[in-house]
């Protein structure tokens, strides 16, 4: 008897709780686009249709106004160079130049001192100017490899070490490229300085480009302190470096004045483009100065150099050097002695 009289109530009382809850369960029941790519609630349709416009901007309490933009279009033109573009650019440039001094090496083999050591010494770098190199080239390994794992890193590191591993490397990696800007932007400075005076090009490059500087073929091109490709080294070091040390600093400090995120964005294409090319550009640079050229790595290791290496590939420099050293043996005005 007692269920006859409370199943009554019972249906009436469901169908009171389905009038009253369904509205509100409509509302956050999700609903079929039309397009057939998948379900999305009143508010992402609302937010569909206003992306058609590109650019999404609302209103914000905070001081900066900038952050009123939710959806900026070129930040999806900047998401496309930093995955695909970027990627292509610097497998291009880094592999590249890899394959290209593989193959120079395998067929050309290591440049030796066609007259032979010498047995003697000249000094070419002193102890200022290597410390200074050595500071810009170390510098430059750890930001272009911590550079290069923020483009190649999540497809070549992050399946061999793991997430984990792989987070707190690039982590590091991060804070290393930060602070090792510093040095290397005065490195760069540095090198301007002691070296620009001896790094302006003339007519002899020209020539010593058309000889292949002495890695192609016999002989070798006249040449002073530095000869074609390290003033070309040179400028690409203090010109390259420097646009890539300025566009840096402004990504570690953002916002400058009435700067904004497409500012921003366009630092970071110069910064990134720039340096590939760079270390494409010092691959080079360190393969004829260790592998790929008997003799040149004593130049910045001891600061001496033998005197035949030096007289194939620096003659007008030797030259010079010999003719102060005999200055300084017998000075101007004084006749030696019959």
């Amino acid at each position: 008897m007692n269920r006859r009289i409370l199943a009554p109530f019972l249906v009436l009382l469901l169908a009171l709780s389905t009038m009253t809850l369904g509205p509100a369960f409509a509302q956050n029941t999700p609903t079929q686009s039309g397009s057939g790519r998948g379900t999305v609630n009143a508010e992402e349709m609302e937010l569909q249709r206003m992306l058609q416009g590109g650019r999404v901007e609302g209103r914000t309490t905070i001081p900066d106004a900038r952050s009123e933009v939710l959806i900026q279009p070129q930040g999806k033109a900047w998401r496309d160079f930093h995955n695909v573009t970027l990627a292509w650019v610097g497998g291009i440039a880094v592999g590249g130049m890899v394959l290209i001094l593989a193959a120079f090496y395998l067929t050309r083999g290591r440049i030796t001192i066609e007259a032979g050591p010498a047995g003697r010494t000249i000094s070419r770098f002193n102890i200022l100017e290597r410390a200074n190199h050595w500071m810009v080239a170390s510098s430059f390994i750890v930001l272009g490899l911590s550079g290069l794992n923020l483009t190649f890193g999540r497809h070549l590191l992050l399946p061999v070490l793991g997430p984990q591993a792989f987070a707190n490397v690039s982590l590091w990696g991060k804070i290393a490229h930060n602070f090792v800007a510093f040095p290397f932007t005065l490195g760069i400075v540095v090198m301007l300085l002691l070296w620009v005076k001896d790094n302006i090009p003339n007519g002899r490059d020209i020539e010593w480009f058309k000889m292949g500087g002495g890695l192609i073929g016999k002989g070798h091109p006249k040449a002073g302190r530095f000869n074609g490709g390290q003033k070309m080294v040179f400028w690409i070091t203090v010109l390259g470096g420097g646009i890539v040390a300025a566009s840096g600093y402004f990504l570690i400090f953002p916002f400058w004045g009435e700067f904004g995120v497409a500012d921003m964005q366009l630092a970071h294409i110069i910064h990134s483009v720039l340096s590939v090319l760079m270390v494409a550009a010092m691959i080079a640079h360190i393969y004829i100065g260790s592998l790929g050229m008997e003799g040149a790595f004593d130049a910045m290791g001891s600061g001496e150099v033998d005197l035949n290496w030096a007289k194939e590939h620096h003659s007008l420099w030797v030259e010079q050097e010999m003719a102060k050293a005999r200055q300084v043996v017998t000075p101007s005005g004084v006749k030696p002695a019959e």
